[in-house]
Parts: C-alpha cells; sequence; structure tokens
C-alpha cells in the first residue's frame, strides 16, 4: 500500500459560522488600553483604490531607501459631530450605561434616525453624571457621534451612529474631554497622524448563498462521478451517524464582519482633488474633503462605512514616522 497524503483542511474554520452581519455597520467589541488622552477611532467611506509611490523607510527591506509602488485605498472621512457622551458603570454582567449626557445643539438629520429627546435639561446630566464620577461608579467613557454624509459623496442623507471609546488614565479627566468635544466637530486629523497605524473593521462584499466549491475551496470531483461534481465526496462515516459542523457545505458566503490588523496610514488630506482619480473613483465619484489613504485593500465594497481603530497589537519597533510620498496616481479608472 502506498503511502497516505496528507493535506490541510480546504478551507479555514475561524470564522464559523459564516453567516451575515446583524447590521450594515461593523461593531467594535474591544477598545485597546491606551493611556493618551484622545478619541480611539474615527470612520468613513471606501471610495476606491490606487497607487502609490514612496520611499522605503523599513531598515532591513531589501529596498529600503528606494522608491516602491503601493497599492493603496482611499477612504473619504467627513467630520464627526459629538453628539452625547455616555458613562458607563461595572455590573456582574458586563458593562451599564449608567447616563448619557446629550449636546445642546444637535444636527438635524439627527432626527431621521432616532427620537431627539424635546424636553432635556442638560445641567441635570452633568450633575447627575459629576455625581456618579465622584462616587466612583463610573468604570468607562465614551462618545456618541454621528457622521455628516451630505459632506461627502455618498447619496444619502441618513447619518450613520457609532459609539468612540475615550483613552486615557484617569475618568476625571476623560470626563472633562468628553465635555470639551460635546456638540463640536471632529476632523481626523485630530485623531490620526501620517505614519500611524490602525485597524480596519468593516462589513465584507456580500456574496449570497454559494457552493461548497467557491465557500470552502474543496477539489470538483472526476468526471465519472454520478451525483455531482461540485459537492463534497463524503459527508463523513457511519460513526458517528450525523454530519459534521466541519463538513464543507453550501451557504451564505460574504456579508461577514471582519478585522484588519496594522493598516499604515500613508497620507491624510483636506483636498480631495490630490487623491481623486480623472472622472471619479468607480462607483463612487470625486472625492470632496477630507480623506485618508491606507497601504494595501480593506473589507468591503465601495461606500461602506469603515471604523478606523487604534491598533490593539501593532509590533515593538514599528515606524510610525510619516512616510515619503513622491507621487499618487490619479489615473482616470474609467477605461479611457
Amino acid at each position: 500500500m502506498g503511502r497516505r497524503k496528507h493535506r490541510p483542511r480546504r478551507g479555514s474554520l475561524a470564522y464559523t459560522p459564516r453567516v451575515r452581519a446583524p447590521r450594515q455597520v461593523a461593531h467594535v467589541r474591544a477598545w485597546p488600553a491606551e493611556a493618551t488622552l484622545q478619541l480611539q477611532e474615527f470612520v468613513g467611506y471606501k471610495a476606491g483604490m490606487t497607487q502609490v509611490f514612496m520611499i522605503d523607510d523599513r531598515k532591513e527591506s531589501m529596498t529600503s531607501g528606494q522608491e516602491i509602488n503601493v497599492p493603496a485605498t482611499v477612504i473619504e472621512a467627513p467630520p464627526l459631530v459629538i453628539y452625547s457622551a455616555r458613562l458607563y458603570s461595572s455590573t456582574t454582567r458586563g458593562l451599564n450605561a449608567a447616563t448619557d449626557i446629550w449636546a445642546s445643539e444637535l444636527p438635524k438629520d439627527l432626527a431621521k434616525k432616532i427620537n431627539l429627546p424635546k424636553k432635556y435639561d442638560q445641567q441635570k446630566a452633568f450633575e447627575r453624571a459629576e455625581a456618579l464620577i465622584k462616587e466612583e461608579k463610573v468604570v468607562d467613557v465614551r462618545v456618541l457621534a454621528c457622521t455628516q454624509p451630505r459632506a461627502s459623496n455618498m447619496r444619502k442623507k441618513n447619518p450613520d451612529l457609532i459609539e468612540i471609546r475615550v483613552g486615557g488614565d484617569k475618568i476625571e479627566e476623560r470626563w472633562n474631554y468628553c465635555k470639551e468635544l460635546l456638540g463640536k466637530q471632529v476632523r481626523v486629523v485630530d485623531v490620526f497622524k501620517e505614519g500611524e497605524y490602525v485597524d480596519v473593521l468593516a462589513i465584507t462584499k456580500g456574496k449570497g448563498f454559494q457552493g461548497p466549491v467557491k465557500r470552502w475551496g474543496i477539489k470538483i470531483l472526476p468526471r465519472k462521478t454520478k451525483e455531482g461534481h461540485r459537492q463534497v465526496g463524503t459527508l463523513g462515516p457511519w460513526s458517528p451517524a450525523r454530519v459534521m459542523w466541519t463538513v464543507p457545505a453550501a451557504g451564505q458566503m460574504g456579508y461577514h464582519q471582519r478585522t484588519e490588523l496594522n493598516k499604515r496610514i500613508l497620507k491624510l488630506g483636506g483636498d480631495g482633488k490630490e487623491v481623486t482619480p480623472s472622472g471619479g473613483f468607480l462607483r463612487y465619484g470625486p472625492i470632496k474633503g477630507d480623506f485618508i489613504v491606507l497601504s494595501g485593500s480593506i473589507p468591503g465594497p465601495t461606500k461602506r462605512l469603515v471604523h478606523l481603530r487604534q491598533p490593539m497589537r501593532l509590533p515593538a519597533g514599528t515606524l510610525t514616522s510619516p512616510p515619503s510620498i513622491t507621487y499618487i496616481s490619479t489615473a482616470s479608472q474609467q477605461g479611457a
């Protein structure tokens, strides 16, 4: 008998079950233990990809000091409006929202998304929040922000709502920082800098119901197979007498929440003409205002809301200095 061949399993089980995401906006489940007093996240709308020529500043690279071509993703990031602050207390079942403090002036489009308070006493809300902080019942401080799609090239008016954690050591400092931001606009240059790394969270492109060949990458069966070709060769052994969850099966493919770690910010800017290709990005159009250029690709299709979070697992010794960019391609993507 010949020696049995072994190979890795086709298709990763790391993200099982592969079901549709509950909503189109990703949910941030973890935050870095960052001591810097600032917002730990920003969001934007994915516009498309381009190519960037820059000087390779990696010392151990074979092309160190030379000009290299890097694929990059462009994200339009209009300013966020901080419309509320939220204080969390600790319970046996995790964090609990103790109180919310609303801004005195709220964006008009926010009423399209949620019910706004009509008779609201902001002074009482501040007193209640400060009383909770004095009693040391507050364990976390976050802000509630909304996007401004009208300031971007998105064809919609309803804002997207997100919750952003405020980094820092002391609760009182974080609370005072929130009070200064309440009701104001925050730009991406106030949160991140060029050369820094971020984690990207987004919902991937949905591909609908797909078979096991496309979904898991199994082999197509030989020509003489009677029952079918694009299916698994066996559903499992006689014992146990059931189909195991590890057997590749047909089902939903795509539209999953995914997180990609350590994407470098190549450029931040306020004039979208610097990165908009001739004729605009495919299926998006031109960039109107603030933008972010990230190295590499990111999850999701065009126009998908993308979360940019401070890195959770940044390797030691990683360069965070601004890169030296020599050229950003603005060639037409329309096939001209």
